[in-house]
């Protein structure tokens, strides 16, 4: 039987300094709730990132109406969940004249503000705030983290193209025009953040990090609280705390491994080998052999993130232009030399459709994960607005006239999914601005080169 009595949203786990945020559950209750309904969550937006465009032919469905039966290869992924997704082919970026060399610094800093940035200089950024953090200022006070900026790895290629600042290769999110938003890396460093230690004034430690025995006494407070839920949400619960486990457990597997490999690169053996054995490879994360491996445990945390309404805004950079490989994929070739094939040579194309299919791959899987997790009347995919992109349309023109997009989850209701829109007429700001209306933020100015909302998205 379910009980009347509704818990605070705001009831968390706590141990010894540790908190750990619960997921939403039918005994948690929103002002937007009725009294004989499940409660309303609110709408999450969240972006992932990959540079250099894609390969045209290879991303779009062939027409609308095969989008559902016969999507292409690089969507396969997305197959269980492509009715819940929307694709729209025709929305143009920001046109980078007169800074025509330097495609690379923009197509990420332009993507989520839609603009050029001022006058080039070499030491300070002056852009535009970006559409994740117009949301952050909008939300963010109502959860613990107002946004949540992710990347896969740490921007090691320097340039300066046109003269303009290093930041723009490496920032999608900008609080201000002239305050780029760092990405964090770190598993651990996230996880810490989301659940770690605090001290005495609420505050995040930044010197007691969370570790296995500090989660196993926090997960261990969860048995009183199990036994005032209904049936329901003590599944729920327990599905959650599973999850957590799951994701400490990977995040310390590669933490291990980083450091036998490290050893054994110093010359201190870790376990009996024969002479002739070649050392264990050393793990580097994020350029390790399994980057899929280190990818899906910082979207478990963004979905974990999202589940607690930790925070409702993230970025997740799957990787930064130029410098970044996939050695996971049998060929160490970086990304950005193998776009650069003229559409002639069929090797670096092949190469191209890897590796966009793997970042795709990726994302499919924090986006099917998110639709089996319940949440109120649906799953957390339905309460979620979940963009992929790039800033590019074709990484060898560098062209701009036509960026590859798909939008995830239906945003509360406000986006129709199932379809693809292969005659769409918008650009990059009116996309954003749009995607902002549906997860209900008033703008009271355009995103960038934003005209319009695009009417043709909303439900």
């Amino acid at each position: 039987m379910r009980k009347n009595t509704l818990i605070d949203r705001r009831t968390c786990l706590k141990a010894a300094g540790a908190t750990l945020a619960l997921p939403l559950m039918e005994t948690m209750g929103w002002a937007e709730s009725g009294k004989d309904k499940l409660p309303k969550p609110p709408v999450r937006l969240g972006f992932m990132y990959m540079p250099h465009g894609v390969l045209q032919d290879q991303f779009w469905p062939a027409t609308p109406e095969t989008y559902l039966s016969s999507p292409p290869p690089a969507l396969e992924s997305l197959r269980p969940v492509l009715d819940q997704c929307l694709m729209m082919k025709g929305i143009s970026g920001v046109p980078i004249s007169p800074f025509n060399g330097a495609p690379h610094a923009l197509e990420l800093s332009t993507w989520l503000t839609a603009i050029l940035p001022d006058a080039p200089t070499r030491n300070r950024v002056n852009i535009a705030i970006s559409a994740d953090q117009v949301m952050a200022n909008y939300v963010g006070g109502l959860t613990s983290l107002p946004s949540l900026e992710l990347a896969t790895m740490p921007q090691t290629h320097k340039e300066n193209q046109e003269g303009l600042h290093e930041a723009y290769y490496s920032h999608c999110s900008y609080r201000s025009p002239t305050q780029a938003v760092p990405a964090e890396t770190n598993p651990r460093s996230v996880l810490n953040r989301l659940f770690g230690a605090t001290d005495k004034s609420g505050q995040f430690s930044k010197t007691d990090p969370l570790d296995r025995k500090m989660l196993d006494l926090v997960i261990g407070g969860a048995r009183d609280l199990r036994k005032t839920l209904p049936q329901n949400d003590q599944h729920k619960l327990d599905e959650y705390l599973d999850s957590v486990r799951a994701v400490e457990r990977r995040i310390a597997s590669i933490e291990t491994r980083q450091k036998e490999a490290a050893l054994e690169k110093a010359g201190v053996s870790m376990s009996k080998r024969n002479a002739s054995d070649s050392p264990p490879i050393e793990i580097k994360i994020p350029e390790g052999d399994k980057r899929s491996e280190y990818m899906q445990v910082m979207c478990d945390l963004n979905v974990l993130a999202f589940q607690t309404d930790t925070t409702r805004v993230s970025t997740y950079i799957g990787s930064t232009p130029n410098g970044v490989s996939y050695p996971e994929l049998g060929f160490t070739d970086q990304h950005h030399s193998q776009t650069h094939h003229n559409h002639k040579d069929e090797e670096k194309m092949r190469k191209v459709a890897e590796i966009t299919k793997f970042n795709i791959d990726q994302y499919a899987y924090m986006v099917n994960k998110m639709a089996k997790l319940r949440e109120g009347d649906g799953t957390l995919l339905d309460n979620c607005i979940m963009m992929w992109g790039s800033g590019l349309e074709d990484g060898a023109k560098h062209s701009r006239e036509n960026l590859p997009f798909i939008v995830a989850g239906k945003g509360g209701g406000s986006i129709n999914t199932g379809r693809f829109l292969d005659k769409t007429k918008g650009n990059q700001g009116d996309l954003l601005m749009t995607l902002l209306a549906c997860a209900g933020i008033p703008v009271d100015r355009p995103i960038g080169i934003a005209t319009k909302e695009m009417g043709e998205m909303k439900s």
